[in-house]
């Protein structure tokens, strides 16, 4: 098993590049002040507190701040092993290989077969995934990720997207670049881990990780580009007939609603057959939940006159204050209504009657159920800051102010009403709401 391997950033100051700007950018940029200037020398200078963020070289308009990374020497695993008794010398592995590490020889004993140099081999293993006859064996694994339970991964916040890694990689498909964030994730099932990416990465922003968490992030941010794929190859599609995911799911709903006030079904199938019709076979829903995160539920909400006593406590609880006392009826709710539930929690009488209907996932299944409200939500805002683009529109559309944007989004859960304005608004699906039922039945 490979070893994690130190990172060492070490950043250098070019002072005969330096022009000691007046407005000092370089200061200004650095979020821990680890850039000062030097008492003695009058000169700027680095100390240890910095933790190699990129923020002031990028700030630096003569390009006087350098960076080194270091990182210490990997323990090279075997090459991969050909038996040339199966190998037909087809020369598909030949053709694999992007270091010319593989060549055809004969031996008089065993024909033409396929031979790797050693010291060109970079152990990347796209040489035993491309063979036919299965004669090329990687010490019995494939890919070298399911050792040691690590992964190699890309930090989103690190990453510049240079895509320096993308140029170096031996493995055909292992490294992929988002189409919404424009940077490179890997893909854990085709890494080999021959570290050629960290090796050249000008920011550290490629390090190792679990092994669950890698494939966690890599289906979140897959499945996001599967959403935004479907978008993009069906953009004229979708504007001329209303989007077909969403006709997918309204026809899903005509099927399986019902008239009673509240039911649960499962439409996993259903909904599965309906959105691979709109991609292409070399596409792969992995998980059904995060297509469903793009719908928004369709949620109503009424005052049940003949039980309503105009007590007023719903008209002062109304966190919006759309809640108004009118005539004849006792009160009235208008537009605007973001469902929280506040209004039913106070309500003396249960005269206000919320419901829910749209589609949950539970366990790896789809269900749509319509469900009533009983009193105010209960829960918590989460917000996945590797794929948030910090574009502020939740923080500009929250009804109540309880989010706010310093650096990344942050929630105020004593403010928050969880009413999900925010899950429903975020264009990336960064904003996750997740509700306690204790209050939907």
């Amino acid at each position: 098993v490979k070893p994690l391997r130190e990172v060492d950033v070490d950043y250098e100051i070019h002072h005969e590049k330096c022009r000691n700007c007046p407005d000092k950018p370089c200061l200004n940029a650095c979020p821990v002040d680890a850039v000062h200037i030097d008492p003695d020398t009058g000169e700027v200078e680095i100390d240890d507190r910095c933790f190699g963020c990129v923020l002031c070289r990028e700030a630096c308009p003569y390009d006087a701040i350098r960076m080194k990374t270091i990182l210490g020497e990997p323990v090279r695993e075997n090459v991969p092993v050909i038996n040339p008794r199966i190998c037909r010398g087809c020369g598909a592995c030949v053709s694999a290989c992007r270091t010319g590490a593989i060549h055809l020889t004969s031996s008089g004993k065993t024909g033409v077969h396929s031979e790797i140099d050693e010291d060109k081999c970079v152990r990347c293993g796209y040489c035993a995934r491309a063979c036919p006859t299965e004669a090329i064996k990687y010490g019995e694994i494939l890919p070298r990720s399911v050792v040691g339970r690590k992964a190699v991964v890309v930090n989103q916040r690190d990453c510049i997207g240079c895509m320096t890694c993308t140029r170096v990689c031996p493995s055909r498909g292992a490294i992929k670049v988002g189409k919404i964030n424009r940077l490179p994730y890997i893909d854990p099932s085709y890494c080999a881990r021959c570290e050629e990416c960290m090796d050249v990465c000008p920011s550290a922003a490629i390090k190792y990780s679990s092994r669950k968490r890698a494939y966690e992030n890599f289906s979140k941010l897959n499945n996001m580009e599967i959403a935004g794929e479907i978008l993009e190859r069906e953009s004229e599609k979708l504007v001329r007939n209303l989007g077909r995911i969403d006709s997918v799911l309204r026809s899903v709903k005509r099927r399986f609603s019902r008239d009673e006030p509240e039911f649960s079904v499962d439409v996993t199938d259903e909904i599965r057959e309906g959105i691979e019709e709109l991609v292409d076979s070399d596409l792969e829903i992995l998980e059904l939940n995060h297509i469903v995160d793009f719908t928004k539920p369709k949620r109503s909400i009424r005052v049940l006159e003949e039980r309503c006593i105009g007590c007023g406590l719903c008209v002062t609880e109304c966190p919006v204050g759309v809640i108004e006392p009118v005539t004849p009826a006792p009160v009235e709710i208008k537009d605007g209504c973001v469902f929280c539930g506040r209004c039913r929690g106070v309500c003396p009488v249960d005269a206000v009657e919320i419901t829910e209907e749209g589609f949950r996932a539970s366990d790896g299944r789809i269900y749509l159920e319509r469900r009533i409200l009983r009193g105010p939500r209960s829960g918590s805002v989460e917000v996945d800051h590797v794929i948030c683009q910090r574009c502020g529109v939740c923080v500009n559309h929250c009804p109540v102010d309880a989010m706010a944007m310093d650096g990344e989004v942050e929630v105020d859960d004593d403010t928050c009403i969880l009413c999900g304005e925010c899950q429903d608004i975020c264009p990336v699906t960064a904003v996750k709401l997740n509700l306690e039922d204790d209050n939907l039945e």
